[in-house]
């Protein structure tokens, strides 16, 4: 059984902020008291829909071997120095996804009653009718793996399937009594038909969040909701707020970090050749995906 922490009063008032965000931000359906174990999911888990986890790959995967030019979603790095008015950058975000395919939100006690473990996939995939090679089958399988990998020294992580357990697990890093805000970019105007890479111009001088520590959550590829959530020591990173204006009067409000030390990454990583500087070398910066919730406290 689930640990039961007591919850702090503004728990009660996050919950419905992102419950909103999300609703407005991605699409989703929020959950009812109504709502019937495994209606709708085999029909949301279309995997070409989904927002993935752009993020937590280009952050935290153990394999930084892809190629930018191969993959669009990874057009989302910057440099400090493009932190400036006017700045026009070339950045990916896909179309706002279609709510009838997006994965829905379970309640906690809906998502608890459903196994979630990669020793039980063979089970999970006759519940949801999935053939064992299909790719939602292949899709689920990635997402169980990441969610069981250990840790990297100095990092918290989770993964989970309601968002009253994200509220949890967030006040047990922050604390008892913590203030705390999420995050996400949101779409304020965007085209609905296009995916392409295209050039972004920052429209007002970029907004430093202060935060003590962030926690960052990626929605992964599954037939509900599953977040992928990491944390670590928040004094080498910085969280900056930033409106992008995009051709045809796209308007994105984003959310983005800056990690000031990259002394430790892997010399591989995708991000020092999408930039083309020595790796090691600088900070890198990048956008949150749409659908990405960040906690901040």
């Amino acid at each position: 059984m689930a640990l039961q922490l007591p919850r702090p009063s503004w728990s009660i008032i996050l919950f419905f902020q992102l419950a909103m965000l999300l609703f407005f931000a991605q699409g989703r359906k929020l959950p009812t008291q109504n709502s019937e174990a495994g209606v709708n999911h085999k029909e949301a888990f279309d995997i070409t829909n989904q927002p993935g986890d752009v993020e937590r790959r280009i952050c935290h995967d153990r394999h930084h071997h892809r190629n930018a030019s191969m993959d669009p979603s990874l057009n989302v790095f910057f440099t400090v120095e493009d932190l400036k008015i006017g700045k026009t950058l070339p950045f990916y975000f896909p179309p706002k996804p279609d709510p009838s395919k997006t994965p829905r939100l379970l309640p906690r006690e809906e998502a608890e009653s459903i196994p979630f473990s990669s020793s039980q996939l063979h089970l999970l995939l006759d519940y949801f009718s999935f053939s064992h090679n299909s790719p939602q089958a292949i899709a689920m399988a990635y997402t169980l793996e990441q969610c069981e990998l250990v840790s990297i020294e100095g990092e918290v992580k989770f993964c989970t399937t309601s968002l009253e357990d994200m509220l949890d697990k967030a006040h047990q890093i922050f604390g008892p009594g913590s203030a705390s805000n999420a995050l996400t970019t949101t779409y304020t105007s965007m085209s609905s038909t296009t995916s392409d890479v295209k050039n972004y111009t920052i429209l007002k001088s970029p907004k430093e969040v202060e935060a003590k520590r962030m926690i960052g959550c990626h929605p992964m590829p599954y037939p509900y909701a599953v977040f992928y959530c990491h944390s670590q020591q928040q004094s080498l990173n910085r969280l900056y707020q930033i409106s992008l204006g995009g051709p045809d009067q796209e308007r994105v409000e984003a959310t983005a970090v800056c990690h000031m030390d990259t002394s430790k990454w892997d010399t591989n990583h995708v991000s020092f050749r999408v930039l083309g500087i020595k790796p090691r070398s600088s900070p890198v910066c990048h956008i949150f995906p749409i659908g990405n919730i960040i906690w901040v406290t």
